[in-house]
């Protein structure tokens, strides 16, 4: 069955609904209405939190897929040990581009994610619950109305975060709700060691939004009737979210763990295409063949060479180049980078520079250039940025292997950039959104090749043997922006311009 609205994602259910029970009925659940589809919840304390998380064997559906047992009762230990009361955030952010199921939970069952996040504050006897959300979320205004429909004793604050890649990373989560830059901390500090409230703040327990809304689900069907769907080692219901090529809204997925991704991308009313991109920008792309038997899981997946992430599924198809496809969002994540250490300031751009190479016939030194590149940033970043970008790159050269002898040894694989690989977050406006990133043009009729641009920034421009400055075509990283408008206006002929993608 399906259910959506014009601002949110449409939703398919295979098998019995949990995380979507109810929204066949309601566009959005008011806290009277999710209580008549879910009934009332039981109350734990924290022991029977940490036992319940450990028979379901739940772990973190944003990405990492850490134990959520093991994180409470990290911050359980940290309590005592400090004598510090605890803090609970709920990272509802959702700046990857092709992810929505964190949308469409805070838009339609808000309640179901304060159902998990509220009941562990209690037990912990925390301070306050802090609700992290992308500016332009649907959780922006439904978030807001569910803390008020329900009246809750604990504190709950909603916090709007800047739409950025990066700015879900659960450091830049917990800079950005203690009030400074949304970006990854230097020094990394686990948050049950100290999260909200600085550096030495309090112990903080941090997960997704859906690992919280599965808490929910699992605390009033009890831990053997939610393993009841699902394979033994991860039962349950797993949220996907698929993009289809050409449809204006993703659809999000329940089904039960494990089944085949072939069913579901059938149900969505499409296939596999030339390869599926499996767990997002810093996923791995799977050919035809493995994408239709791998399991939604996350053993499946990894057993099938792909990885699960938090559930992202686009689907390439036929028509359009994969290649040019995977450097446009290498570009986007050079520029979707923090900008503080060394993999992010040179070595995604100059990654970025060489795939792009690549891609417009430089032979196999172009490709060796880009493994060589795509090496040199793993683990030397501050967060996992770099190694997740890495990654995806090394995916793409070995999942469309043919088509990168066709780029560097004939002319190209003959199909055009579909633009199929979204590059920003998923929202209403996403065609609107897909302009107003700012790009860096030469005027080739006024470049005397003076230089000076590559001296000011090294890291979007780099000078060709005659000169001439060879300018990074992807968006200016925001952490750049002062460099690119010094060189705008220091450029002697006058050479530079910004200009607007998609225009």
């Amino acid at each position: 069955m399906t259910a959506g609205t014009a601002d949110v994602p449409e939703v398919i259910r295979m098998g019995p609904p949990r995380l979507t029970a109810g929204l066949d009925q309601y566009i959005r659940m008011g806290y009277e209405a999710h209580l008549a589809v879910h009934g009332p919840l039981p109350k734990y304390g924290a022991p029977e939190l940490v036992d319940l998380a450990q028979r379901i064997g739940l772990a973190g559906k944003g990405g990492a897929a850490f134990p959520f047992a093991r994180k409470l009762q990290a911050v359980i230990d940290s309590t005592r040990r400090r004598r510090l009361p605890a803090a609970v955030v709920v990272n509802a952010t959702e700046g990857e581009p092709g992810s929505a199921k964190d949308r469409m939970l805070l838009a339609r069952a808000p309640h179901l994610v304060l159902d998990g996040a509220l009941p562990v504050g209690e037990a912990l006897r925390a301070e306050s619950v802090a609700v992290g959300v992308d500016e332009g979320s649907p959780g922006v205004t439904s978030m807001p109305a569910a803390v008020a429909e329900r009246r809750s004793r604990l504190p709950i604050r909603v916090v709007q975060q800047p739409a950025r890649f990066v700015s879900g990373e659960s450091g830049a989560l917990i800079r950005g709700i203690n009030g400074l830059v949304a970006l990854p901390p230097s020094r990394k500090v686990r948050s049950s060691d100290g999260g909200l409230g600085g550096v030495d703040g309090l112990p903080t327990l941090l997960s997704n939004a859906e690992t919280y809304a599965q808490l929910a689900v699992a605390a009033r069907l009890g831990a053997e009737a939610y393993r009841a769907v699902g394979p033994d080692a991860e039962p349950g219901t797993v949220l996907l979210t698929v993009n289809r090529p050409g449809a204006r809204r993703p659809v999000v997925v329940e089904a039960p763990a494990g089944t085949p991704l072939g069913a579901v991308l059938d149900a969505c009313g499409t296939g596999p295409g030339q390869g599926v991109l499996v767990g997002g920008y810093h996923g791995m792309f799977l050919d035809a063949a493995s994408a239709v038997t791998a399991p939604c899981s996350r053993a499946g997946m990894r057993q099938s060479g792909g990885t699960f992430g938090a559930g992202i599924v686009i689907p390439l198809p036929e028509d359009t180049c994969p290649l040019g496809e995977a450097h446009r969002i290498v570009q986007r994540l050079a520029a979707e980078s923090a900008g503080q250490c060394g993999p992010c300031r040179r070595g995604l751009p100059e990654l970025a520079r060489a795939f792009g190479a690549m891609v417009a016939g430089g032979g196999a030194r172009a490709v060796e250039e880009v493994r060589r590149l795509a090496a040199a940033v793993v683990g030397q970043g501050a967060c996992s940025h770099p190694d997740g970008s890495a990654g995806f790159v090394r995916s793409a050269l070995s999942a469309f292997a043919e088509d990168v002898r066709a780029h560097t040894e004939r002319a190209g694989c003959g199909r055009r950039v579909r633009a199929v690989l979204p590059t920003v977050p998923w929202g209403p406006d996403r065609d609107v959104g897909e302009v107003g990133r700012v790009n860096l043009k030469v005027d080739w009729a006024l470049c005397d090749g003076h230089g000076l641009c590559a001296d000011i920034a090294p890291e979007l421009f780099t000078l060709d043997r005659h000169g001439f400055p060879v300018v990074s075509e992807g968006p200016v990283p925001v952490w750049l922006t002062l460099s690119a408008k010094r060189a705008v206006n220091q450029c002697p002929a006058l050479a530079l311009r910004f200009a607007v993608s998609g225009r």
